[in-house]
């Protein structure tokens, strides 16, 4: 199939960009050329254009003089989350496609305008929750849909790191991110539940935010010790969410935990008829004929009808991206959706905060 060429560029050319975007955009290079780079420090924005642009990539330090340019179609928001909206709704007004990484925003009112901006300029956005396009996360969507479970009134929606602090760029800085762990990590399982479960309608909330551990002994830890001093943002949180049909939905997320426990952007769903989770691999839990049964569907060795087992969720992230602008068919992650992430994350904070549930 013949696919027209994109012309992307970048705002952001630090961590995420050159981990994530970039390595799975540059397999697509018959569907996109990268033509522009922006970034605050222009080293980064010059490396970047060098390994993955075009020739002729142009580097830039101000966001606003490359929106100008007329020769763009779609742009990636891979910025700290204080900055989220403000970018794409500055780029979505330029006649530009928006990739923005997650979290949406840091608030549900920064959220709404983000998600009006696409309405108003009739462009498609969509945010990088990439678990959603694993394809353990698809077949579960699978079974749900198809009922196999039945009613799924409970669910459990797991981040949780034994010691796992970043220690690069401001994640430990509550001003440009808005929270710790639970923006972070959390976002991803809380997302991908609901999308699981196709439940995008909370009731209450309620939550608890910790900052215990941030301030210890950096031992241990994956990524090398963190910065003690200066940490600012929450170590943990837990989210108790009741959904309007009744269903309960628990999160849990952290960086730094004592427990062994640790399962990081993990699903557990129980319904009537079934339940399921991704403890080690997916394993569907039921009854058949009169005994208990677990059944392992061998994902790993067929993976999903025709897709390619060789590509990681990154990859299916940015095709299935470029897919949707071509077709003009919705985006796999929906702003829509996303915006009641952000106003569940948004109340667990503020029910931390005030002690109280927060209706919503």
């Amino acid at each position: 199939m013949a696919y027209p060429m994109h012309r992307g560029a970048l705002i952001g050319c630090g961590f995420i960009a050159n981990q994530k975007h970039l390595p799975a955009l540059a397999k697509l290079e018959n569907r996109i050329q990268l033509v522009a780079f922006c970034d605050l420090v222009e080293e980064r924005a010059q490396k970047a254009a060098k390994e993955y642009g075009t020739p002729d990539a142009a580097v830039y330090t101000d966001y606003r003089e490359m929106l100008r340019r007329s020769d763009l179609d779609v742009v990636y928001i891979l910025t700290p989350n204080r900055t989220h909206c403000e970018l794409t709704i500055a780029a979505l007004e330029s006649g530009k496609d928006v990739l923005c990484e997650k979290p949406m925003a840091l608030n549900s009112v920064e959220a709404e305008r983000m998600c009006e901006a696409a309405r108003a300029s009739g462009r498609q956005l969509t945010i990088g929750y990439q678990n959603r396009y694993r394809l353990d996360s698809r077949y579960l969507k699978k079974v749900v849909e198809n009922g196999e479970l039945g009613e799924v009134y409970l669910a459990k929606a797991h981040a949780v790191r034994r010691r796992g602090i970043p220690t690069w760029g401001v994640f430990l800085n509550e001003a440009e991110q808005g929270g710790g762990a639970l923006i972070d990590i959390g976002t991803h399982a809380l997302d991908m539940t609901l999308w699981i479960m196709n439940n995008y309608k909370p009731k209450r909330v309620s939550g608890s935010v910790y900052k215990k551990l941030g301030k210890g002994d950096t031992a241990g830890n994956a990524f090398g010790p963190w910065d003690n001093e200066h940490i600012t943002v929450e170590d943990s949180a837990f989210g108790y969410i009741t959904m309007e049909n009744g269903a309960t939905v628990f999160l849990e997320a952290s960086w730094a935990l004592n427990t062994t426990d640790t399962r990081e952007q993990k699903v557990t769903l129980c319904g009537t008829r079934a339940g399921a989770d991704m403890n080690d691999g997916v394993c569907i839990n039921s009854v058949c004929s009169g005994e208990l049964a677990e059944t392992r569907p061998l994902l790993r060795q067929t993976g999903v009808p025709g897709e390619d087992l060789a590509k990681n969720e990154a990859d299916f992230e940015a095709e299935m991206w470029l897919d949707a602008l071509d077709t003009g068919k919705p985006t796999l992650v929906r702003p829509e959706q996303v915006m009641v992430v952000t106003q569940i994350l948004e109340a667990i904070y503020e029910s931390a905060r005030t002690g109280k549930e927060v209706e919503l």
